[in-house]
């Protein structure tokens, strides 16, 4: 079988030197006053410098964006800077590096935002569906649907945010489109039930994630954003009707876009590989990014055959560092520890041997 996996690539203007991609893990690690990343942060990921690419894990666009404790964000000049150690360390080791631009929306709750701030949705429903807060799980709060001019202060942060992700010194981004945040809220019917320009066709659902799209690509060229979908998933309390007619004019549109990649997830988040996903990667003519349950036999399968271009590993590169030396050597795999997996310190973050140190 060719090994097209381990071949040097490219996602749009971001060249690659294989076609692993490290996937977003949310940690839980980040000073939780400032949303600044740590040293530990520029170990972990550095020592995860062998994937072709390495996408970060979701960093919120602003302090309205926040959805758990100790996630990083992207929308200060010392948010900017602490992620810059974190790129230099990635470069300096050969990798490549974009960041994930997240907004919640509903999937939060009024004690992790500013005093004054309200969740933001499409909808001022309430998800069916719980956070993690310094209290624990809990339920998430009920939003306020976001008015036109709300929408557009949000794209403007996403904007801000895609400039201070440049600042830091990131090869790119990606729009988080995907498990039930801020835009699929707006894309899936199940949420949206909107009767102005952004509900009711599926043209009007997809908008905000167009004009996103435009206002990054006035701080970023085309060949280095990146946009995450999740079709089929229920993930954080969302469904549509006919996922099939939403997303097919959404994709045929993206083919216009030139973008670095559009990164899949193949069913549900997490789980089932369920939906016809293969009938909207068929239209998709740009660098598809293929994740959810792969392993290095499916990976070698899909790349060689042609069906992916990039495959996204997510719980595997949490215990393998060198996830992509381990694959290439068709070595063991290191089990990662669940208790570690949110939340902590170096302990199951940057504790996990690599080969050499595993044979040592």
């Amino acid at each position: 079988m060719t090994q097209e996996l381990f071949s040097a690539s490219a996602a749009g203007a971001i060249e690659l030197k294989n076609r692993i991609v490290m996937a977003p893990l949310t940690r839980n690690r980040a000073d939780d006053q400032t949303g600044e990343v740590l040293d530990r942060h520029v170990e972990y990921y550095a020592q995860r410098a062998g994937a072709g690419l390495i996408i970060t894990e979701g960093s919120q666009i602003s302090a309205e964006a926040k959805g758990y404790i100790q996630t990083p964000g992207i929308h200060t000049a010392a948010q900017a800077a602490a992620w810059r150690k974190v790129t230099d360390a990635v470069h300096a080791k050969g990798g490549k590096i974009v960041i994930q631009l997240w907004h919640v929306g509903r999937i939060t709750h009024d004690s992790l935002l500013p005093e004054g701030t309200k969740a933001v949705s499409s909808t001022d429903a309430a998800a069916e569906a719980q956070t993690f807060t310094h209290e624990g799980f809990v339920p998430t709060s009920k939003p306020q649907a976001l008015s036109a001019e709300g929408i557009q202060r949000v794209v403007e942060d996403y904007v801000q945010a895609a400039k201070y992700a440049k600042d830091a010194g990131f090869d790119g981004v990606e729009l988080h489109a995907a498990n039930g945040y801020l835009l699929e809220q707006f894309l899936k019917d199940g949420v949206n039930t909107r009767t102005d320009g952004y509900g009711g066709s599926p043209k009007n659902r997809a908008r905000i994630v167009f004009e996103i799209l435009d206002g990054l690509l006035t701080v970023w060229e085309a060949g280095r954003i990146g946009l995450r979908l999740s079709p089929f998933a229920t993930f954080n309390d969302v469904s549509d009707s006919d996922p099939i007619g939403l997303y097919t004019p959404l994709i045929q549109r993206l083919n216009s876009y030139g973008l670095a990649y559009l990164h899949m997830v193949e069913g549900e988040t997490g789980g089932a590989r369920e939906g016809d996903f293969g009938a909207l990667r068929k239209l998709y003519t740009g660098t598809y990014m293929a994740n959810n349950g792969y392993d290095r036999k499916t990976a070698l399968a899909r790349t060689a055959a042609g069906e992916a271009d990039l495959v996204a590993f997510g719980r595997p590169f949490i215990a393998n560092p060198d996830l992509a030396a381990r694959l290439a050597a068709d070595a063991p795999l290191n089990e990662g520890n669940p208790d570690t997996y949110y939340g902590g310190g170096d302990e199951g973050y940057t504790d996990y041997p690599a080969l050499q140190q595993a044979a040592e």
